[in-house]
C-alpha cells in the first residue's frame, strides 16, 4: 500500500528552479511514485493535493513554508526518497558556506556589501516579489523581477513608481536578460558588441541573440521587459525606458524589439517613440500585419528575419528540404518556448497551413475541438508545468507528448526545440535521443537548436548529438518550421 510522507520547514525559502530539480531527482528514485516540493500556499496546495501527495502536515504549512511532499510505494522507500530530499536541500547552502560567498537576508545590507551594484534581481513567491523591488527601487537599483504570479494592477504600479525614480523595472515574469555582457537567468553567452535588443519574450531573446551572435555580431544589452509590459494597463513603460536607454546608449548602433502584437494605442506610442530615434530599428511584433512603421524602422516577420536584418543579411534563406518525405501529413510542434510555438504558427499560417495551439496567435486556430490538423503546443505552459519542472529546465516533462507523437500514424513531423544556456538542462540533446530512438517507422524529427558554442552545453556538440540520431536540425526555429510545411507538403 502506497505511504504519503510530508515534511514542513518553517520560513524557508528556495528559488522555485531548485526546487523543481529537487522534485525531479526524488521523484526518479525507486519506489518513489509522485514528489513535490513547494512553498505553502494555498495555489501549490492545490497541486499537491491534486497529484495525492498532500499529507496532514502539508495541509496545515504557512504559505511561507516549504513542504517536502512524496508518496511511495511502502515506508521504507518513503524514508530513504525524504532523506535524500532533505540532502539536496542542504546541499546549495553548504556549498555556498564553503566557498565563501557572501549570504545576506536583505536587500540593504546586500548593498552595503556592494555600494557600487545598481540592479537587483528579485526570485521570490509572486505575493512578495513588488514589496522586494520597491526596496531595491528605494536604494536606487534597477530591478529584474523574475518572478511570476504578480496581479497586472501591481506591475503597472511599481513600474511608474521605478518611471517616477528614473529606474528600470524588467519584468515580472522576466526570463531573459543580458546586461553589460552579463547574462541574467536564461540567457546565452554571446559576444558584447552594438546591437540592443528589447524583448517581452525570453526564449524570443535567446533566439535571436544567438543567431545575431552565430551571423559576426554582439549585443550590446537585451533587455526583457516581462510578457504584459505592452499591455494596455501597462502602456510599455518598460519598452518605452528600454527604447530612451538604448537610443542614448553610445555602444548600441541598432536595436531589436521583440514581442507579440501589442494592443492598438500601445503599438501607436511605441513607434512614435521609434520614430523620434535616429538609430535604426528592427521591429517583430509576432502575428502583427500592416504596420504603420517610421523611415527609421523595418518590419521582421520571423526571430530569424530580425536577426538577418541586424547583422546585415538581406536575401532570404530558403531552407534544405528534408532528406525524404513524411510518413503522414500532420505535423506536431512540442515546444519548450511559448514564442517558438507561436512562431512556427505564423510559419504555417503564411504557407496557407491552420495549426491549432493552446497558444494564441492572430490567425491560428484554437486547439479545442481540433482534430486531424497541425497541432503546435507549448509545453512550458501553465497547463502542462503545474507542479513540474518546465521543459527547458527538465526535457523529460515532454516524454510522453513525444512518445504519443512517435505512435500516432498519421503524424509525418514532430518539430522540436532545443534550448541551450544558463539555467537550461545539461544535456537537452542527450536526453531528447534517448526518448527517441532510432526507429525507421519513426516520424521526420526536425528540431532547431537555440545557443551558442560558448554555452554550458556547446551548440555544436549537441547538434551532432541530435544529428547522429538522424534528427534534421534547422539553423533557427523559423527554418524548422518551414523545413516541416515542405516536409508534409501542403494542409492535412
Amino acid at each position: 500500500m502506497s505511504v504519503i510522507v510530508n515534511e514542513v520547514r518553517g520560513a524557508t525559502y528556495f528559488d522555485s528552479i531548485v526546487l523543481m530539480r529537487i522534485s525531479r531527482q526524488v521523484a526518479a528514485m525507486a519506489g518513489v511514485e509522485e514528489a513535490g516540493l513547494m512553498l505553502g500556499t494555498p495555489a501549490n496546495k492545490d497541486i499537491l493535493r491534486d497529484a495525492g501527495i498532500l499529507g496532514p502536515d502539508g495541509e496545515a504549512a504557512e504559505a511561507g513554508d516549504l513542504i517536502l511532499a512524496l508518496r511511495a510505494k511502502d515506508t521504507a522507500a518513503a524514508a530513504t526518497a525524504m532523506a535524500v530530499a532533505k540532502r539536496l536541500l542542504d546541499a546549495p547552502r553548504e556549498s555556498i558556506a564553503s566557498s565563501g560567498l557572501s549570504v545576506t537576508r536583505t536587500i540593504r545590507n546586500a548593498v552595503r556589501e556592494m555600494p557600487d551594484a545598481n540592479l537587483a534581481l528579485i526570485s521570490v513567491p509572486g505575493h512578495f516579489a513588488v514589496a522586494e523591488a520597491r526596496k531595491a527601487l528605494a536604494l536606487g537599483l534597477h530591478v529584474m523581477i523574475f518572478s511570476d504570479n504578480v496581479p497586472l494592477a501591481e506591475e503597472a504600479a511599481v513600474k511608474r513608481e521605478a518611471q517616477a525614480r528614473g529606474l528600470l523595472v524588467m519584468g515580472p515574469d522576466c526570463g531573459t536578460a543580458i546586461i553589460g555582457g552579463a547574462p541574467l537567468a536564461f540567457a546565452n553567452v554571446v559576444p558584447r558588441g552594438d546591437v540592443g535588443v528589447i524583448g517581452a519574450s525570453g526564449t524570443g531573446i535567446q533566439e535571436v541573440t544567438c543567431l545575431i551572435a552565430r551571423g559576426g555580431r554582439g549585443i550590446s544589452h537585451a533587455i526583457g521587459t516581462g510578457g504584459r509590459d505592452l499591455r494596455a494597463e501597462v502602456g510599455a513603460i518598460t519598452t518605452l525606458m528600454a527604447i530612451d536607454m538604448l537610443d542614448a546608449d553610445p555602444a548600441t548602433r541598432d536595436v531589436v524589439l521583440i514581442s507579440k502584437p501589442p494592443e492598438a494605442a500601445v503599438a501607436r506610442r511605441v513607434l512614435a517613440r521609434v520614430a523620434q530615434s535616429r538609430k535604426p530599428f528592427t521591429i517583430c511584433f509576432l502575428g502583427a500585419a500592416d504596420l504603420a512603421l517610421p523611415a527609421n524602422a523595418r518590419a521582421a516577420a520571423t526571430l530569424r528575419t530580425a536577426a538577418d536584418a541586424s547583422i546585415g543579411r538581406t536575401h532570404a534563406r530558403a531552407p534544405a528540404s528534408p532528406p525524404h518525405a513524411a510518413r503522414g501529413k500532420l505535423v506536431r510542434g512540442l515546444f519548450a518556448g511559448g514564442t517558438f510555438c507561436s512562431e512556427a504558427q505564423i510559419v504555417f499560417a503564411q504557407a496557407g497551413l491552420a495549426a491549432a495551439s493552446n497558444v494564441p496567435v492572430p490567425g491560428a486556430r484554437a486547439l479545442a475541438g481540433a482534430r486531424d490538423v497541425h497541432v503546435m503546443l507549448d509545453l512550458g505552459d501553465d497547463e502542462f508545468t503545474r507542479g513540474r519542472p518546465h521543459p527547458m529546465i527538465e526535457p523529460a516533462v515532454r516524454d510522453r507528448p513525444i512518445a504519443a507523437a512517435l505512435a500516432d500514424p498519421a503524424v509525418g513531423v514532430i518539430l522540436l526545440d532545443v534550448v541551450l544556456g544558463f539555467g537550461a538542462h545539461h544535456d537537452p540533446a542527450g536526453q531528447l535521443v534517448g526518448v527517441l530512438g532510432k526507429r525507421d517507422s519513426r516520424p521526420l524529427i526536425i528540431a532547431s537548436v537555440t545557443g551558442t558554442d560558448a554555452d554550458p552545453q556547446p551548440r555544436s556538440a549537441q547538434v551532432q548529438t541530435l544529428v547522429d540520431a538522424g534528427v534534421i536540425v534547422a539553423d533557427s526555429n523559423a527554418e524548422a518550421a518551414e523545413l516541416a510545411v515542405t516536409a508534409v507538403g501542403g494542409a492535412p
